[in-house]
C-alpha cells in the first residue's frame, strides 16, 4: 500500500493527529478537567447512539456506543473523586468496572455482571459474530442511560453533564 491512495490517507490522518493548531474542537469537551472530559464523552456517546437508534438501525455502533459510555461515566466517577489518573485507565476496558466495585461506586457483585456483560457480548457484536438486535441497542442504551444517571446523582454532579443541560 506505499505510494498509493490509502498511503495518502494514512498521511493526512496522521497529520491530522499531529499539527492540531486551528482544528475545529469537538463541542461540550473543551474543559480541561480529566474527569469532566471523561462525563462529557460519556453525553456525546449517548446522544451519538441515541441518533442512530431512532434512524431504525445501526444497532451494532448502537451497543458499542452504549458499552463505552458506560466506562467513560464511570471513568468520570474514578477521575472526579480520586480513585485513578487518566492513565490507569487507558488500555483495558474491564478494569473500570472492577475498580468502581472495590471503591463502592456499586457493589463488587453489580459491577462484576457489567464486566460479564462486555465480556460476553460486547466482542461478539463488535466483531460480527452474531448479529446485533434492535432489543439489543435498546438494552443497552437504557443501561448506559441509567449508569450515567446513577453516577451523576451519586456525585451531586448532574451540572456538569451536557446531557442535562440540553434537557433542561
Amino acid at each position: 500500500m506505499d505510494d498509493s491512495y490509502v498511503d495518502d490517507a494514512l498521511i493526512d490522518a496522521e497529520a491530522a493527529f499531529q499539527e492540531t493548531r486551528g482544528q475545529t474542537g469537538e463541542s461540550d469537551l473543551n474543559v480541561s478537567e480529566a474527569a469532566l472530559v471523561q462525563l462529557r464523552k460519556a453525553c456525546r456517546l449517548l446522544e451519538a447512539a441515541r441518533t442512530l437508534r431512532e434512524q431504525n438501525g445501526y444497532y451494532t455502533v448502537v451497543i458499542e456506543a452504549s458499552f463505552v459510555a458506560v466506562e467513560r461515566s464511570i471513568q468520570f466517577y474514578l477521575l472526579q473523586r480520586g480513585h485513578a489518573s487518566s492513565e490507569d485507565l487507558r488500555y483495558e476496558h474491564t478494569a473500570v468496572y472492577q475498580q468502581a466495585g472495590e471503591v463502592n461506586l456499586f457493589s463488587e457483585t453489580f459491577a462484576d455482571r457489567l464486566m460479564q456483560l462486555w465480556k460476553q457480548n460486547r466482542a461478539e457484536v463488535y466483531y460480527r459474530e452474531t448479529v446485533a438486535s434492535a432489543e439489543q441497542a435498546d438494552a443497552m442504551l437504557s443501561l448506559a442511560e441509567a449508569v450515567h444517571q446513577y453516577i451523576l446523582d451519586f456525585t451531586s454532579l448532574t451540572h456538569e453533564c451536557v446531557c442535562c443541560q440540553k434537557s433542561r
